[in-house]
């Protein structure tokens, strides 16, 4: 959308492929949407993969096609404007989130069209969700596929009158739990469409408040017990009002700071003095720019740090579990696992105990989503310590235990996931523990004993066990589920029967030892099977990251209690030897290749005391993605000292998409890595952007230079080059600035490389890296790297890898790590790193 000069009212032009982005909005009306409780089929068949998972509709769906579509809707054009949406990244109207219980949405929006005569406006509807459109108060549009996140598309024709012809949407979705949910209207016509904005203020102030909404950022990636600043690309005329609230990420979403503030007049800088050492983590910073139905509003994230510097401990694994339950009980989260850490140290805090048990209940009794992973912790709660609760809560427990929902057999109208790896896990313990501990208890939902349910369980994470053993974890690496499975597979160690807890425990050993490989100075990272921008920029604040510093050594602790009381409070141990992995000794380096899911996703993982690059290879070659995460560089000298390479699957940096902007691919590359080498070979012809990009974790790096093709980076003693074939273009403003490099063409061959070293190191690893040869042959899609006297590393899009002519396939189908190269073994003396 352009701006349309000389119109006193706010105004764009709209031209031929661009969307019309610019409205006056409702509030959010949302209704809670249940439907006729009734059993699901049981569509579960323990073989998990990454993506959409036809589940078929669920009560809620099934009521809201029957009731809601083509119903009679009169057109309310008497709602008072909450907010603009003004162009900005995204070309879509979007209202996506998550909600945990089924939910109406719906909103109202208003325009005005312009036109100097009467004309016939052709435009191309896409949406989630369903849309009806209003010209002049007559019904035009009525587009209602309602698919679950799946976007669907029609071309429509409006008849527009000479002058203004108001317009009026209604849009609306049915939530079930992660809810995409947009339209996109863009214009066919050659003929610009002239697009006005029915508010009291003139183009100047909309203007303005579009720049800043679209420029506005976080001034560093993390805040080290510093208050909370904004930067904007342009500074206002005026003095402008900025409400924030910063608000956790966490299921209870807790609002951590709150602030009136205002952008002064000329200023491009804005510091919320009272946003300052609250608790750790990477949070939402939701503003509202402007004020009334003159604002905007923008969530963006921030990350918050009490120690840049993690802690190495010498204590014994005992005490470290005990320093993280004291550390737990006092600043964790408002899950019920805190109050695990709770009773195991003695801390009081009956306010926080009450808060807790009365938003646990409300969340089980609710059949919330997600309240799986709060369910387990609540049994382990009731199991170990209901001699220290009061008679009451016990009871209150209880009930809840005892009317929740299971599985898909028993009746239900919720929105509860059942059917992911993660989810599987937790639902079947749950399952397990409740009939476990109360095994001559009726359970309402399924009208079986709790002896039943135990039985019925046991046999049903024999088959989730079946598939993780044999093939290994579909979310490999993920710093969002790796906690999750630890809720339940923690659980089982502690409360199952022997044979059940010798398989959690075989289990809990393998997810630690590829933690440990993929841990660099205390912050695990990593190529991941399912990642999300709030952990890939998150560095140490992770829910994973104090596991690290726990089993290991070295990391830091945070409010993340999701399932470290669990680890802290019960006996298992990881095994002795990988600390040895997780903190190298200097000057050692490592490789190691493996296999895990279903969908055989081949990682390799190299490593020294520094410098860490992990890839998935030849994944879903030039499949959509999902939330795959590729390629992952991580340097020592910072915990935000991170890089990766991905093709975006939205338009919006700030976007929560699967997949988004920065986490998973909208295209899935061809990927091959050779000790300290990565190559990737990006198609993205066919997608919504054709062009690849590559994150860089700025606050991290002490030296970074761009040199045409290459991108070159220092981090303490940790180094990486990036290359792109088609050039590396640094933004300089917008979300992104200063740590987006962009490379244009929907073909396009990347390199990632990583070394180490003191002193002149970096000097002459630059050095190196100008002297490779790299080239990229479009035709035959074939990239090929050549280290200054080294062999060629080359890959083709079609055949693979290979080495100095050689073909290298990947040969380590296993979902048990290998060490294919380690620098302190007898025989590393065959084919050393490159670089390294």
């Amino acid at each position: 959308m352009n701006e349309g000069p000389g119109l006193e009212a706010a105004a764009y032009y709209v031209g031929q492929g661009q969307t019309v982005t610019a409205w006056a909005v409702s509030d959010l009306i949302a209704s809670y949407f249940p439907g006729i409780a009734a059993p699901a089929e049981d569509r579960v068949d323990y073989r998990f993969i990454n993506g959409f998972v036809d589940v078929g509709d669920l009560p809620c769906r099934k009521a809201f096609w029957s009731t809601m579509v083509g119903r009679e809707l009169v057109a309310d054009t008497s709602w008072p404007t909450k907010s603009l949406y003004l162009p900005g990244s995204n070309r879509r109207v979007e209202f996506t989130g998550f909600w945990h219980v089924p939910t109406h949405l719906r909103r109202w929006l208003r325009g005005t069209f312009r036109t100097a005569s009467s004309r016939l406006l052709h435009l191309r509807l896409k949406t989630c969700g369903g849309v009806r459109i209003w010209v002049n108060g007559q019904e035009a549009v009525r587009f209602e596929p309602f698919r679950r996140n799946l976007e669907s598309s029609t071309d429509i024709a409006l008849s527009l009158e000479p002058g203004d012809n108001q317009i009026l949407v209604h849009a609306e979705d049915l939530a079930e739990r992660d809810t995409t949910w947009f339209f996109e209207l863009e214009v066919l016509d050659k003929e610009p469409l002239c697009v006005l904005l029915p508010v009291a203020l003139d183009q100047d102030e909309v203007r303005e408040l579009e720049n800043l909404a679209r420029g506005v950022r976080p001034a560093r990636d993390v805040f080290v017990n510093q208050p909370l600043e904004l930067v904007f690309d342009t500074a206002p005329k005026r003095d402008v009002p900025v409400e924030l609230k910063v608000i956790g990420h966490g299921h209870e979403r807790p609002v951590l700071a709150h602030s009136l503030l205002t952008l002064r007049a000329h200023q491009s800088r804005l510091i919320a003095e009272n946003v300052c050492r609250i608790a750790d983590g990477y949070h939402g910073v939701h503003l509202t720019i402007g004020s009334g139905p003159g604002s905007v509003t923008r969530v963006i994230d921030a990350g918050f740090l009490a120690n840049i510097s993690p802690s190495s401990l010498k204590a014994t694994l005992k005490d470290r579990k005990r320093q993280a339950l004291e550390y737990s009980a006092r600043f964790g989260a408002d899950r019920v696992a805190r109050i695990i850490a709770m009773m195991e140290t003695g801390y009081q805090d009956q306010a926080s105990f009450d808060r807790i048990i009365k938003a646990t209940l409300a969340a089980i009794d609710a059949r919330e989503d997600c309240s799986d992973f709060i369910m387990v912790p609540l049994l382990w709660l009731l199991r170990a310590y209901a001699a220290q609760m009061p008679a009451g809560t016990v009871d209150r427990i209880k009930h809840s235990v005892l009317s929740y929902r299971y599985w898909v057999d028993e009746p239900g109208n919720d929105a509860m996931w059942f059917w992911s790896e993660n989810h599987v896990l937790c639902f079947h313990t749950s399952q397990l523990l409740a009939g476990l501990f109360l095994p001559e208890e009726t359970f309402s939902a399924s009208g079986r004993t709790g002896r039943q349910q135990a039985d019925l369980a046991a046999a049903r994470l024999a088959h989730w066990f079946d598939s993780v053993e044999a093939h290994g974890l579909a979310e490999w690496n993920s710093a969002a589920y790796y906690p999750v499975d630890f809720i339940g597979l923690l659980a089982l160690e502690r409360w199952a029967e022997a044979s059940i807890a010798d398989r959690a425990r075989a289990q809990l050993d393998l997810i630690f030892r590829m933690i440990a490989l993929h841990t660099l100075s205390g912050v695990p990272a990593g190529s991941q099977g399912r990642a999300y921008d709030k952990e890939l920029r998150a560095g140490p604040l992770t829910e994973l990251a104090p596991f690290a510093q726990v089993a290991f050594g070295t990391g830091w602790l945070n409010s993340g209690v999701a399932s470290l009381p669990l680890f802290c409070a019960g006996s298992y141990e990881p095994p002795a030897d990988l600390a040895d992995l997780a903190n190298l000794a200097p000057g050692r380096s490592v490789e190691a290749r493996y296999s895990q899911g279903l969908e055989s996703a081949k990682l390799v993982l190299f490593k020294n005391e520094a410098a860490q690059l992990s890839t998935v290879i030849d994944h879903k070659t030039g499949q959509k993605g999902h939330q795959q995460h590729v390629i992952d560089v991580r340097l020592a000298g910072h915990p935000m000292a991170r890089l990766w390479i991905n093709h975006p699957g939205e338009d919006d940096p700030w976007g929560n998409q699967r997949p988004s902007y920065w986490a998973g691919n909208g295209i899935l590359p061809r990927v091959a890595q050779h000790r300290d080498v990565a190559l990737l070979i990006e198609e993205t012809r066919d997608a919504r952007h054709a062009w690849t990009h590559a994150y860089i974790g700025r606050d991290g790096l002490d030296e970074l230079i761009i040199d045409a093709n290459w991108l070159m980076a220092r981090s303490g003693t940790g180094f990486s080059a990036i290359y792109a074939s088609n050039g590396l273009d640094l933004i300089f403003d917008g979300p992104t600035a200063g740590r987006e490099v962009r490379s244009y063409g929907s073909l396009c061959g990347w390199a990632a490389i990583v070394g180490c070293g003191d002193g002149d190191a970096f000097t002459t690893f630059v050095e190196r890296i100008r002297q490779t040869a790299v080239s990229f042959e479009r035709e035959r899609r074939r990239l090929v790297l050549t280290p200054g006297g080294g062999p060629a590393i080359s890959l083709s899009y079609v055949d693979g890898l290979s080495l100095g002519g050689q073909a290298r396939p990947f040969a380590y189908d296993q979902p048990h790590p290998i060490l294919t190269y380690d620098s302190a073994a007898s025989d590393a003396g065959a084919e050393r790193p490159f670089y390294s």
